[in-house]
């Protein structure tokens, strides 16, 4: 197999969560130059139209749908209805989370509750329900994780950088995927995870304003991740080149992590 065809998705379906903007956006447009057909998710409509008119006119096939996966029981209904767009699953990328900045010793409940069942629950019960019904039936899958460099390691001591809960569901995320990757390798389903270091998106504005100078000077690249850094990445763990990677949590973080 040439190179340029083992990174070719043409034919291949994919589901994106949390598809409608930033990281996931990105990934969605990763894949869909690549040829895979898509159905990205989010709660908001009006953003997922945006998402659909930004990817048609890359000649991306994209589908919407409007889902609150932190609820479990919105899971289910979801996957049926994207299975029923696509016809089937190749890639599964769950991307879908949310943050909340508090001390560990304020930190609400309800905000810690928040994050577990969107950022651990809920991908772990669409994973579940896809695997069940379209991947191990197939004996094919990939399954990419978007965790973060959060979940690699801790804060900067900086009060305006305590993300407990956030931390502590993307290092559930780290070894989600690793313990799936050995369970599901064989069916033929690789299972991976992206640990994005800092972007600029809506979810890190407040963090990046305060401290993203002294994120960038900590960083040996001495910058913060853009609108293409994830996109290549992705494509290697969803397609035949990663075929024989499974397991594995990548940083994409300009070697915050490495030093």
């Amino acid at each position: 197999m040439s190179v340029r065809k083992a990174f070719d998705l043409s034919g291949r379906k994919a589901i994106v969560t949390g598809g409608s903007r930033g990281l996931g956006l990105q990934i969605a447009e990763g894949l869909g130059e690549m040829g895979a057909e898509l159905v990205i998710a989010a709660r908001k409509a009006d953003e997922l139209d945006e998402a659909i008119a930004h990817l048609s006119k890359q000649g991306i096939v994209a589908h919407a749908l409007v889902a609150d996966l932190g609820r479990p029981e919105a899971v289910s209904a979801f996957a049926s209805e994207a299975l029923a767009r696509l016809g089937q699953c190749d890639i599964l990328v769950n991307n879908a989370g949310a943050t909340w900045g508090a001390p560990a010793e304020d930190h609400p409940l309800d905000a810690w509750l928040k994050l577990l069942n969107l950022n651990l629950t809920g991908l772990f019960l669409l994973t579940q329900a896809i695997g069940r019904e379209s991947m191990i039936p197939r004996r094919y899958g990939r399954v990419l994780n978007v965790a973060s460099i959060a979940g690699l390691r801790g804060n900067l001591p900086n009060k305006d950088n305590r993300t407990i809960a956030y931390n502590t569901t993307k290092g559930g995320v780290v070894n989600f995927t690793r313990a799936l990757a050995g369970e599901w390798g064989e069916h033929g389903i690789t299972v991976n995870a992206l640990a994005p270091g800092y972007f600029p998106s809506k979810m890190t504005r407040g963090t990046l304003d305060k401290i993203g100078e002294q994120i960038k000077a900590a960083t040996p690249l001495q910058r913060l991740g853009d609108d293409e850094d994830l996109k290549g990445a992705a494509v290697l763990f969803c397609s035949d080149a990663g075929k024989h990677i499974t397991g594995q949590i990548l940083a994409v973080d300009g070697g915050y992590t490495a030093v």
